[in-house]
């Protein structure tokens, strides 16, 4: 399996309009402070896309049941949903504006996820954390799609394939969330946990195969993917990037580290593969 450079990327895009779409692991709410390698390549990232028209974000951290709400507020607040940080973290704002008319497009798209708009939410930190490194001028319309915790792990792959047609719309798909997450698990020594390394591995193996079947099979990730995802919301907006990629689209996987013992930082780009330089990226 090969893990290309941010640079690769830039090099290897297609100049198609189709948008590629993304999913980054965002770790601690830290990582939006500083000086940081998750920070240094979330900026990177943003410098290399194709400038999107909109940005479309699938949060871990925006939880609903039985409904999918999208966010059509003019100006989403920047919500701050974590305790006990340095009070630095809590005067970050992130002033984007938000596209309510997509929006209320992208509810009709989802209405049979039952869809429903909504105003009340904003941009939570597993948006604006790594949306402040990416585009630090706030000035790509942003907004979010919320993960109906009610619904097994297929309805978020298909969620992502019912949003696909917004990639030649030019809006950049994001996901936000960890490959793995186990807070209950984190150490402070620098080392990664066997389970971490295992699903993390087996993660990425059958993204590259394409074997989404695989990866949203809960009964047959059993008990690895209990010990990954003590709670499954951190996980789900993998699967519906995973979801908005085609066979056309190339795979490439960014910061692999697995920190604090028990978090993957795994992310990764489907993007259109360009055909002036065969077969991309593998």
């Amino acid at each position: 399996m090969q893990s290309l450079t941010l640079t690769d990327l830039k090099d290897r895009l297609s100049p198609s309009a189709r948008m590629p779409v993304v999913f980054l692991g965002h770790g601690s709410p830290m990582n939006a402070l500083g000086d940081n390698p998750f920070s240094k390549s979330w900026a990177e990232l943003g410098q290399s896309l194709p400038r999107p028209k909109a940005i479309l974000v699938v949060s871990a951290h925006w939880m609903t049941r039985g409904t999918t709400l999208v966010d059509v507020s003019q100006a989403p607040k920047t919500i701050h949903d974590f305790h006990g940080f340095p009070e630095a973290l809590y005067q970050q704002q992130y002033p984007a504006p938000g596209a309510p008319d997509l929006a209320k497009t992208v509810a009709s798209l989802l209405a049979s996820h039952h869809a429903e708009e909504d105003d009340s939410w904003g941009l939570d930190h597993g948006a604006w954390a790594v949306l402040n490194s990416m585009y630090p001028d706030a000035d790509v319309p942003v907004f979010q799609v919320s993960l109906d915790m009610s619904k097994d792990l297929d309805w978020h792959v298909e969620t992502g394939r019912l949003l696909a047609d917004l990639r030649d719309r030019g809006v950049l798909i994001l996901g936000s969330g960890n490959v793995v997450h186990n807070l209950r698990r984190m150490r402070f020594d620098g080392g990664a946990l066997d389970f971490a390394v295992e699903f993390d591995a087996r993660f990425a193996k059958r993204l590259e195969a394409r074997d989404l079947k695989t990866l949203s099979d809960r009964v047959g990730l059993g008990s690895l993917l209990k010990e990954a995802h003590p709670s499954i919301d951190h996980y789900l907006p993998a699967l519906t990037i995973a979801g908005a990629a085609n066979a056309g689209d190339d795979l490439t996987f960014m910061t692999d580290a697995i920190d604090l013992g028990s978090v993957s930082m795994r992310s990764f780009v489907f993007h259109q593969r360009d055909v002036h330089r065969g077969n991309g990226l593998r």
